[in-house]
């Protein structure tokens, strides 16, 4: 059963040079106890699109037009009121850069608190009690409660973010680029951390990354997505082996292959396209080398291949 679905969502930006059509007409589902990665490019909408879930869009953005359906509610259709009830609560986020995501002038511990009193009608000493345990929970000794973040180490950081989002017990976690700036010892401390909790608590997961070896290490389901369009959707086991969108094709081969050291990861020639002005057709036809004239000329559109694998591309889908 589905626990979230995003129905041709569209998130606009109205700027003085234009306006940036930032996440354009995506589609994607999320099953309940499931991790749903979101990939691609820097600049590409993932965190649009993360943002627009949490109805966090703040001007000059806009929701034009879509559906985000969550437990069979338009989100799309709450209050500012309700979305605040139902954020955190239902729905909760692991921001990009933990190093800056904590007030500096706050104790960690209070800053957990706080997420737990809105939400919750409890004392705060019961809350406090409570941002011990889930600071315990994520590897982090209870004591470490009073200090403040400049006391935490990059890791120690990405953990506690981590407990605040659980803090209310939520359905949902949203975790955007959640391995950023970590190494890659404590990048694999954090994915192993995310994954053992996402099956002790039965979490759905939407994982946002650029790099696709944390994707493939923690998601069931991927979408790729490019300069604001998904142009492959499918099964993480189908899209690693068999990908079939040139753009797919072209992140996974700029990644090294551990099965074939002897063989250079290749780059994608060019630069994804301004938003403001995407070229017509498939946006990815000016980086493409098997471009067409009608993949100049006509916007493909996601085709089931077989399997719900997902494809729009003219070579593939017709």
């Amino acid at each position: 059963m589905s626990l979230l679905e995003v129905n041709n969502l569209k998130t606009y930006f109205y700027t003085l040079r234009g306006v940036v059509r930032a996440v354009d007409g995506i589609s994607f589902h999320i099953d309940e106890g499931m991790a749903f990665g979101l990939a691609g490019e820097s600049g590409c909408g993932k965190s649009t699109t993360a943002l627009s879930i949490m109805g966090l869009i703040k001007d000059p953005g806009k929701i034009v037009d879509g559906e985000i359906i969550f437990e069979g509610e338009d989100l799309l259709k709450k209050t500012k009121e309700e979305l605040n009830q139902i954020r955190w609560k239902r729905i909760s986020m692991i921001f990009q850069g933990a190093m800056n995501a904590f007030n500096p002038v706050h104790r960690v511990g209070d800053q957990i608190v706080e997420a737990i009193l809105y939400h919750e009608n409890i004392s705060r000493e019961e809350a406090w009690e409570k941002a011990e345990k889930l600071l315990e929970m994520v590897g982090i000794d209870p004591s470490r409660a009073k200090n403040y973040p400049h006391e935490f180490s990059g890791g120690m950081k990405q953990r506690a973010m981590i407990a605040m989002a659980l803090s209310c017990n939520p359905k949902l976690v949203i975790a955007d680029e959640p391995t950023t700036a970590l190494d890659v010892i404590v990048q694999k401390q954090v994915l192993d951390l995310m994954k053992e909790l996402q099956k002790k608590l039965k979490l759905s997961i939407m994982l946002i990354s650029h790099d696709l070896s944390v994707i493939a290490q923690m998601c069931d389901s991927v979408a790729i997505m490019y300069a604001g369009k998904i142009v492959e959707y499918a099964d993480a086991i189908s899209l690693f082996k068999e990908p079939q969108h040139p753009y797919s094709k072209g992140l996974i081969n700029s990644f090294p292959n551990i099965l074939n050291p002897g063989k250079k990861p290749e780059s994608i020639p060019g630069q994804p396209p301004s938003l403001i002005n995407p070229p017509p057709g498939c946006r990815f036809h000016p980086r493409c080398p098997f471009a067409t004239d009608k993949c100049r000329e006509v916007e493909p559109h996601l085709v089931n291949i077989g399997n719900k694998h997902f494809v729009a591309c003219h070579l593939i889908g017709g």
